[in-house]
């Protein structure tokens, strides 16, 4: 496909080496800078927080949690409700 608008991740760095982790990251946020639109679903939080700006935690098929990824880094109580183990 030539020239996509949008680019769809369903968690791209499920079961990669951190080394691979790290350089997919770093060419999803060269796409980025490019202007295409991404779409990225993916539990690893620290990758995500390198290529967003916005953040969607869905809980039982609904969505739970949006908002920027500055006030998602920055609010205990969702870390607490959604990152805990």
């Amino acid at each position: 496909m030539g020239n996509p608008t949008l680019l769809l991740l369903d968690e791209p760095s499920e079961g990669l080496a951190p080394r691979l982790v790290e350089t997919m990251g770093e060419a999803i946020l060269r796409l980025k800078q490019s202007g295409l639109s991404i779409l990225l679903s993916e539990q690893n939080i620290h990758f995500a927080d390198r290529i967003t700006d916005r953040v969607y935690v869905i809980e039982k098929g609904s969505v739970a949690y949006d908002g920027s990824i500055v006030a998602f880094r920055e609010s205990r109580d969702v870390h607490e409700k959604y990152l805990a183990v």
